[in-house]
């Protein structure tokens, strides 16, 4: 017989089914300092078991904006997780930390159990390429505020730093080396763009092909999940081998690489010293947009920025080789003269 509460839209039986599903995914993410199993009122974790001297715990909270519209149109709902683990971990990675757990809060029109469950083992899966416990979240179920097909997932991460090796903008110095770490393609900022360009004021379909993306379909390569870059970056950040990390997100390099700088410090880029995926020259061309603009709102192919004293810069290189992680010299840092951010177009 239906209750009050199914009546009105909310099927706890549906609910107690998801926790059931997602159970076995959060296992995969167990780590050293993992208290308990899902299922409390709260996620416990313990400190203690890592020996840091001076921790300093690190925090970061992000979603994926509008990249869910696609996955939703899509019926593709299996790696927006990794999106949303993504976001989040490489921020804290960003201050030096290393993460830790990862809590994450999905809100519905209807629970579906079996999409949902689709939904936490891409996230369970973003923490596993962390390194990072999913100890915890929540599945609202909130009919009148979504859709029946509608959903928003957002996360928290936290990581832990000594409190001596946390990176700030103290640390990077002029003459510093720039190291560009490659992106999938546009990870999970400037979609409300992206689909303005393709979808708004163009007729393109998410099965349109483009001869300029090796004839991949739009759905593959907007819905490409965003790299994770703790396992080439941390083992760096452990020996302290960088000085400055900057996660190039919403607001590109313009908005970005400053934020890895003390007030005095500029950066210089050469354009053209890295491989850019042509998902970007394809949206300027598309779009009608100019080079700045596109500087200003996405990674342009560099998800990660390494800035790397001269004496160490080929110890990470051969360190980020050891990963098996491909890398590019992509400017320095420079003493500010009147801009924060300088494009040296010599290299194209």
């Amino acid at each position: 017989m239906d209750n009050a509460y199914k009546q009105a839209g909310v099927d706890v039986e549906a609910g107690y089914e998801v926790v059931s599903r997602i159970k076995k995914h959060a296992k995969r993410t167990e780590r050293l300092g993992v208290m308990g199993a899902i299922g409390g009122f709260g996620g416990c974790f313990d400190l203690s078991q890592l020996h840091v001297k001076n921790p300093v715990l690190v925090s970061g909270t992000d979603g994926v904006g509008t990249k869910l519209l696609l996955a939703i149109e899509a019926d593709k709902h299996d790696t927006i997780g990794i999106d949303c683990v993504a976001m989040c971990v490489n921020d804290i990675l960003a201050q030096g930390a290393t993460p830790l757990y990862f809590l994450d809060y999905l809100a519905t029109g209807k629970n579906n159990p079996q999409k949902i469950e689709e939904i936490v083992a891409g996230v369970a899966e973003g923490c596993v390429q962390s390194n990072m416990a999913l100890i915890g979240g929540e599945t609202a179920e909130m009919p009148g505020m979504y859709t029946d097909e509608d959903y928003d997932l957002a996360g928290f991460s936290v990581g832990v730093a000594e409190k001596e090796h946390l990176l700030t903008p103290e640390k990077v110095q002029a003459g510093d080396i720039l190291i560009g770490l490659p992106s999938t393609g546009i990870h999970s900022n400037g979609f409300s763009l992206v689909r303005k360009i393709f979808f708004n004021d163009n007729d393109y379909t998410l099965d349109t092909r483009f001869d300029e993306l090796d004839n991949k379909t739009l759905k593959e390569v907007l819905l490409e999940p965003t790299k994770i870059y703790v396992k080439s970056v941390l083992p760096l950040v452990e020996k302290q081998l960088i000085n400055g990390v900057t996660h190039v997100t919403g607001g590109g390099f313009v908005e970005n690489l400053p934020r890895m700088l003390t007030k005095n410090l500029g950066v210089e880029i050469n354009l053209g010293s890295w491989n850019m995926p042509p998902i970007f020259p394809l949206m300027e061309k598309i779009g009608k947009l100019n080079s700045s603009e596109m500087y200003e709102i996405f990674n342009m192919g560099i998800g990660m920025v390494l800035a790397v004293s001269p004496e160490k810069i080929e110890q990470v290189k051969n360190e980020l080789a050891q990963q098996k992680e491909q890398f590019f010299e992509i400017g320095k840092v420079i003493l500010k003269d009147e801009k924060e951010l300088i494009f040296n177009e010599s290299h194209l």
